[in-house]
Formats: structure tokens, C-alpha cells, sequence
């Protein structure tokens, strides 16, 4: 029995999970099944508040009043914070990446309407992210304020835990569907899911595999990002666990032309997606993966006979592609 930390009940949980049988017949096989965690929430929909059940409550338990967290300006993780934060009642400032003016749509829109201070950076200024959080850091104690500060994505230590508990929710859907071995894959642009699900399908013992698909950065990136989240967890919360034995499976042969960037393959991909199966991906993550896994199906990469889609989400980052979407 894993005991978990405190929590708050934030997200609609379990989510749906089901196959995809016309995606399965139209590729030839193998069974592609879906986890609808895109549905854990209406405007707080996607991955992001599994974890941030455990980090608004560690957070409401230190006493703070004002969350800080970052991503980019369509970031569905910054978004959950904002309307998360406001039913919490608490402050919420966001640190946003973007090289241009951006206009307010799609996940930029909620934000402002959350009533989130935001702050836009460039790239180059964005390497400076831990400067910039002490920097906001120092600024709301001056004020007398207690701020929390939430990594990008959520993810470290405790927002794992999320994905640690979807782990658990995926080993009950295995069993009624009646999966044995499976390989499960996800968008990755922070690696917390990433490792969380890693860390999750080892502690309740799922014969599962987990492969992301890159939304930025490459392959050398993930491995030590997620190796350093699996790390503090374990000094965090659990010392004795020993996790030597996991390694970050991440392809970062989709990524593109860049982060929040796509190809048109990708959007056509997403025109079609929608129409055959009635599932909404966004070009920025679960776009990119879903197309991810397509093709290596098609290049026979895959070698369990049931493959496990791990939607996170993204619905409102399309709002701000009416464009490339040729609409």
C-alpha cells in the first residue's frame, strides 16, 4: 500500500479509458487504447491538476497566499494555476516565455480572465528562469506576502505524484479491459509527467513500458531531467525505494521546428483525428505525440500488442492556431 501525501480533490477522476477501434482497424494493428485525461476538468481540463492536487495542497499547508509558477505564453500548466489559484483564493503570478507580442487567445485569454499577474519574457531572459522566481520570490515577502513557487509543468518531487496515482488508476483500467502487457506513450515538454508515470508504473507493478514523445528540447535533456525528478522524489519521500533501475524512454523526432511550433503534417494529422474519431489534439503537445505514434506504428516500433495514448490535454491552446488550421 503506497502511502500518498496530502492532497486537495481537485480533478474529475478516473478518467475515461477506452480503444480506439477505427484508428486500430485503419493502421492494421496493434489495439490503441486512449486515457482521456484531457476530461479531468472543464477549464481546468488535461494533466497538469493531477499534480497540482498535490502542490496547491502542500502549498495551502505552508501557509502561502500567492502561488509563482512559469511556461510558455500558451502554457496549459499556467492556465490550471490561474483558474486553480482563484477558486483556491489565492494569488497567482505567472512568468511567460514568448520572442513576440502575444495576442490575448486561447490559454493567455483564461489567464487574464483568472485575474493572474503576468509577467512576459523573452527566450534569452527565460534562461534565467530560477533568477527570475527568487527575484518575484523576494518581491512578495517585501510585501509581507508567503509565495509558493511551482516549477514549469509542475514538475518535481511532489507534483509526481499525480502520475504516480494515474499509474494506480491505469493498473485498475488494465484489469477490467483485460490488458497484460502494455506500452503506454505521452507527450513530454517538463518530464514530470514523464517520470511520474515511470515511477507509478513500477510501484504498482504494471507490466507497461512508458515512451514520450518530445514537445521540446531532446532525448540527452529528458534523461537527465527526469533522473533528477526521480531523484528528489526519492529523497523527499522515499530514501529506501531503490529506482536505479529506471530510464527515460523519450523519442525527440517529432518536436519540429520548435516548442509551440508545428509542421503541417501535424495539423493536418489534427483536422483528421477530429473528424474520424472525435478526439481534439493540440499542436503543441498531444498533436505532436499522437502524430509521434502513428508513424512508429507505421514503422512497426511498437512491439506490445496494446499501445495506451495518455491524453494531457491542450483543448485551448487550438484558439490560437484558427490559422494553421486553415479555418
Amino acid at each position: 500500500m503506497i502511502d500518498y501525501p496530502e492532497k486537495l480533490d481537485l480533478a474529475q477522476t478516473p478518467t475515461p479509458f477506452y480503444s480506439l477501434d477505427r484508428l486500430s482497424e485503419r493502421l492494421g494493428g496493434p489495439r490503441i487504447w486512449i486515457k482521456r485525461d484531457d476530461l479531468t476538468g472543464a477549464a481546468t481540463s488535461g494533466n497538469k491538476i493531477r499534480k497540482l492536487e498535490f502542490l496547491f495542497a502542500e502549498a495551502l499547508a505552508s501557509g502561502c497566499d500567492t502561488v509563482i509558477t512559469s511556461g510558455g505564453v500558451q502554457s496549459n500548466h499556467c492556465r490550471a494555476v490561474a483558474l486553480l489559484g482563484a477558486q483556491l483564493g489565492l494569488k497567482v503570478h505567472l512568468l511567460l516565455r514568448s520572442d513576440i507580442a502575444p495576442q490575448p487567445v486561447g490559454n493567455l485569454l483564461l489567464d487574464q480572465l483568472a485575474g493572474a499577474t503576468i509577467s512576459h519574457y523573452s527566450v534569452a531572459e527565460f534562461e534565467q528562469l530560477d533568477r527570475l522566481f527568487e527575484r518575484w520570490q523576494s518581491h512578495y515577502t517585501d510585501l509581507g506576502s508567503r509565495a509558493y513557487s511551482i516549477p514549469t509543468g509542475g514538475s518535481n518531487g511532489t507534483g509526481m505524484w499525480g502520475y504516480i496515482a494515474a499509474a494506480e488508476e491505469l493498473s485498475r483500467d488494465f484489469q477490467r479491459e483485460g490488458i497484460v502487457t502494455a506500452q503506454i506513450v505521452h507527450a513530454t515538454g517538463s518530464g514530470g509527467t514523464q517520470a511520474g508515470l515511470m515511477l507509478g508504473c513500477f510501484l504498482h507493478q504494471l507490466n507497461a513500458s512508458v515512451k514520450a514523445y518530445a514537445v521540446c528540447d531532446d532525448n540527452a535533456y529528458f534523461t537527465d531531467k527526469v533522473r533528477a525528478d526521480l531523484q528528489q522524489w526519492q529523497s523527499q519521500y522515499s530514501p529506501e525505494t531503490d529506482i536505479s533501475i529506471l530510464q527515460a524512454d523519450t523519442c525527440d523526432q517529432y518536436v519540429g521546428p520548435a516548442y509551440g511550433v508545428a509542421g503541417e503534417e501535424i495539423f493536418t494529422m489534427i483536422k483528421q483525428i477530429a473528424a474520424s474519431d472525435g478526439i481534439l489534439l493540440d499542436p503543441v503537445y498531444t498533436g505532436k505525440a499522437f502524430y509521434g505514434m502513428i508513424e512508429d506504428i507505421k514503422q512497426s516500433k511498437f512491439t506490445a500488442n496494446d499501445i495506451v495514448f495518455v491524453h494531457t490535454g491542450g483543448l485551448f491552446g487550438l484558439f490560437a492556431q484558427q490559422q494553421q488550421l486553415g479555418y
